[in-house]
C-alpha cells in the first residue's frame, strides 16, 4: 500500500510538472525538447515529457514528437498506474523515439484528445508523427514493447537510417 502511495505522489508531481511546461508549450519549442542542452554544470539530458491532455492538443506535436496517450476513467485504475509506472521506469527508450506521454484521467473534461481517440475505459494509444493513430491497446505495455511497435513504422525506420548514415 505504501509503495502504491509513494507511487501516487510522484506522478502526481511530475503530472503537476509537466502539466505547467505544456501549458506554454508550443509546436515550434517542442524541438527543442527533445535536444540535449548545454549548462554551466555540463550537458543537461533531456526528460521524458508527461503532460495532462487538458493542457494540450495532439495538434501542438504534429510531426516533431509521437504522442503516447494513456487513458482511464480515473487515476485509480490499477491498469493506468502499472502503465505509468513502466513508462516511468524506463524513459531512455521513450526520449529516444522522440515521444511525448500524454494522460487523460477525467472522461467529463472532454478534452480535444478524448473527443478525438475515444477510448472506453482504459486505453494505451500510440500516434505517429503525422497524426495517425497507429496502435490502441486495452492494457499495459512496457516499453519495450511500444519501442518494438515504434521502429516498425516507417518514418522510425528512416530516422534510424539517417543516424546510421551520420545525417
Amino acid at each position: 500500500m505504501a509503495r502504491i502511495v509513494t507511487f501516487l505522489c510522484a506522478a502526481a508531481l511530475a503530472f503537476g510538472a509537466s502539466a505547467q511546461e505544456a501549458s506554454v508549450m508550443t509546436a515550434t519549442d517542442a524541438p527543442a525538447l527533445s535536444d540535449s542542452e548545454e549548462t554551466a554544470e555540463g550537458p543537461v539530458e533531456p526528460e521524458l515529457l508527461v503532460v495532462d491532455s487538458t493542457e494540450v492538443a495532439l495538434d501542438d506535436f504534429l510531426w516533431v514528437k509521437r504522442p503516447v496517450v494513456v487513458f482511464a476513467d480515473s487515476e485509480a485504475d490499477p491498469r493506468f498506474q502499472k502503465q505509468m509506472e513502466l513508462l516511468l521506469d524506463r524513459p531512455e527508450a521513450l526520449i529516444e523515439r522522440d515521444v511525448v506521454v500524454i494522460t487523460d484521467t477525467d472522461p467529463a473534461a472532454r478534452t480535444s484528445v478524448r473527443t478525438k481517440l475515444r477510448p472506453r475505459g482504459f486505453q494505451l494509444t500510440l500516434l505517429a508523427k503525422d497524426g495517425n493513430v497507429n496502435l490502441r491497446k486495452p492494457s499495459p505495455w512496457d516499453v519495450r514493447e511500444i519501442s518494438h511497435a515504434i521502429d516498425k513504422w516507417p518514418l522510425r525506420k528512416q530516422e534510424i537510417r539517417d543516424a546510421a548514415a551520420g545525417r
